[in-house]
């Protein structure tokens, strides 16, 4: 007799601390996420991250079950010293290619290669990363030097070089945050940014490097409403912006994630900003706090991963490569000798 396989939720969670609580362990079996998100509260070294991975993974019952972080450098990173080196934001890149484009280019690769490197060493096997926003001048600071450049074109190169660096070390990239949060007056975090651009300016502009890029295996939605497609609904849960923007002009078909379903951008319980989401056209949901109440909402409201969904999911996954031989100490030492430049630069200037 044929059984249909279990597959997991279609979601991703956030854990509380440092390690599993007991509670923690019961509600990761009995609702099996796709994966998990960490944050620093989840980290004290290299031993223990790499244990709760573990961890996660024997709990959930799948060895290939995604385990996500948000690494980018600069203001973003939950890894940092002394265990983990710290890392340029990715405008500090695109200062380095206004210098030198090769070299900025050369860099934002082998950046985010040695990030990667960090990460598979903990078993983390997706980095939301690469930043493909286009900051406008009087937008919020939420992204601000987390952009590669204020060019379709700089954001575009750094930003592919930056998910070609992490794929060589074996982990995921994921576009963020789709179809842009550069132009928002508002922190999602805080608040809904309302865009009024004019459809014709977002295609030649904010839109451009997201089409670019359209080709690798993840993305995370950004919580924003464009007026000219939907004057009502932010992306996340706006069917109109997933079809006719992210998988319509875009062309992205990979696996698609909300941003932070607990952010204030979004409104309704968190069972509703789930069941919104996935609605609208979201694989799956992205829940990061921590905190079981909220943990349980989203569950609820989060079906197994099937369909178009589960295809897409497989699909990025598959893409993970195997690393290849890389000399690290010596990448650090180039590394830190052409990223000096942008900050002898910095003071002189």
């Amino acid at each position: 007799m044929l059984y249909d396989a279990v597959m997991p939720s279609a979601f991703i969670t956030g854990l509380s601390g440092p390690a599993i609580l007991a509670e923690e362990r019961v509600f990761l079996r009995e609702t099996d996420p796709w994966g998990l998100i960490l944050f620093a509260r989840n980290v004290q070294n290299p031993q223990q991250v790499a244990e709760f991975v573990k961890e996660f993974r024997l709990i959930v019952g799948r060895a290939d079950a995604p385990v996500l972080i948000d690494q980018e450098g600069g203001r973003v990173q939950r890894l940092g010293p002394p265990h983990w080196p710290k890392y340029p934001s990715g405008g500090a890149y695109g200062a380095l290619f206004a210098i030198d484009r090769s070299d900025g280019l050369a860099m934002s690769r082998l950046g985010s290669r040695l990030i990667g490197i960090d990460l598979a060493a903990l078993g983390v096997t997706v980095d939301a990363l690469p930043v493909a926003d286009l900051p406008i001048p009087g937008a919020d600071s939420v992204i601000g030097d987390r952009a590669y450049g204020d060019t379709p074109e700089t954001v575009t190169a750094l930003a592919g070089a930056a998910a070609e660096g992490l794929m060589e070390a074996g982990v995921l990239p994921v576009l963020k945050h789709i179809p842009g949060h550069g132009r928002a007056t508002a922190d999602s975090h805080k608040a809904l940014p309302v865009v009024e651009t004019d459809r014709q300016t977002l295609e030649r502009t904010d839109f451009v490097p997201f089409r670019a890029l359209a080709y690798l295996p993840m993305a995370m939605t950004a919580h924003v409403v464009f007026t000219a497609f939907d004057p009502e609904l932010p992306a996340t849960t706006s069917r109109i912006m997933i079809d006719r923007v992210i998988r319509g002009f875009i062309g992205f078909d990979g696996l698609l994630m909300s941003d932070d379903v607990s952010m204030e951008a979004l409104t309704g319980t968190l069972g509703e900003r789930t069941a919104a989401a996935l609605a609208a056209g979201c694989d799956v949901a992205l829940h990061c706090n921590g905190r079981m109440d909220e943990m349980r909402q989203v569950a609820d409201n989060a079906p197994e991963l099937r369909g178009r969904p589960h295809e897409r999911a497989e699909r990025a996954l598959a893409t993970r490569r195997r690393p290849e031989p890389f000399d690290v100490a010596q990448a650090r030492a180039v590394f830190a000798q052409q990223m000096a430049r942008v900050a002898t630069r910095a003071i002189s200037a």
